[in-house]
């Protein structure tokens, strides 16, 4: 019997998403014995504390991709918005299963976005989010929230903050659907680039896990993730930028829409071609926003929060 070990954050929603996983080898491998391998992540251990670049990078995946690379996974699962758009050398993303709703909710005790009272506190600690509802309310008090999601729909309920920003792929995962009070559609929230989609992680170089994995990736959700990475990589935009940037297929046909917050307001681009063509239609996309600002890349706007560094 093949013995699969699964990297995964503890996290009560990362270990639904890794046991969705689990689930879903199974049926394409019935025989395999998978376990489990919950692995804290600098962000898990920080909860308190404002992950700012000095702290370091990757803070949610790069104890995960050193176990993988020491080989004591096999497979690691992350959420993709997660992942840096540049991979550690050696390891590869060999599967992105269909993807669940990309977009953005609101949880609140006050109805919707447009309900919500002048001065109303809604809870984010996401650049991208806070710029965006700045756009959409700028008479709300926006304020910094972090934990995972049952943590920041508490926070909700117990009064602490009035409404939050959460994805909705979370909430579906975990069963609570029931505490979305708005879908906040891409025109006003623009998800973050991989927003809803997993990512499967492996080694180069381990054929055998590679093939146990590529039934799980599904083309359409690839591609939308590919483009929107390419996106982000082409603007050299760090975790801190507020950009959002979404893709969708019809048929052989790929769309990316991609929003930034910045020193002008908001600003949009879009572009389609085919799906084939995923990674240059993110470059193209992030050419058009480059041009609307007269920068060649983010990287020297202050205002986009640090660069990315190399992984190190």
């Amino acid at each position: 019997m093949t013995r699969l070990r699964l990297g995964t954050r503890g996290s009560r929603l990362a270990r639904a998403q890794t046991e969705w996983v689990a689930a879903a080898l199974r049926t394409h491998a019935p025989g395999l014995d998978i376990e489990l391998v919950p692995i804290e992540t600098f962000g898990d251990a920080h909860r308190d504390v404002a992950l700012t670049p000095e702290l370091g990078q990757s803070f949610f995946t790069k104890e995960i991709e050193s176990a993988l690379l020491e080989g004591r996974i096999d497979v690691a699962v992350h959420s993709c918005k997660d992942l840096a758009t540049v991979l550690p050398d050696g390891l590869r993303l060999a599967a992105i299963p269909r993807r669940e709703d990309a977009r953005d909710v609101l949880v609140s005790r006050a109805g919707g976005l447009a309900d919500l009272p002048p001065g109303a506190r809604v809870g984010t600690s996401s650049p991208r989010r806070k710029g965006f509802l700045v756009a959409a309310r700028p008479d709300l008090d926006v304020v910094d929230l972090r934990g995972n999601v049952p943590t920041r729909v508490r926070a909700v309920d117990e009064g602490t903050i009035d409404a939050a920003v959460l994805a909705a792929a979370g909430l579906l995962r975990l069963g609570m659907a029931e505490r979305i009070a708005e879908w906040l559609e891409p025109s006003v929230m623009t998800p973050a680039a991989a927003q809803g989609a997993l990512a499967i992680q492996t080694r180069d170089d381990d054929d055998a896990t590679n093939a146990l994995v590529a039934p799980l990736d599904h083309a359409p959700s690839r591609a939308e993730v590919t483009a929107e990475r390419a996106c982000l990589r082409r603007l050299e935009a760090g975790c801190h930028a507020p950009l959002g940037a979404l893709a969708r297929t019809s048929d052989t046909t790929l769309s990316l829409d991609a929003a930034l917050f910045g020193p002008q307001g908001l600003i949009r681009a879009d572009a389609w071609g085919s799906a084939d063509d995923a990674e240059l239609l993110g470059t193209a996309v992030a050419e058009l926003l480059l041009a609307q600002l007269g920068l060649g890349s983010l990287r020297g706007a202050s205002w986009a929060g640090p660069p990315p560094r190399a992984h190190a």
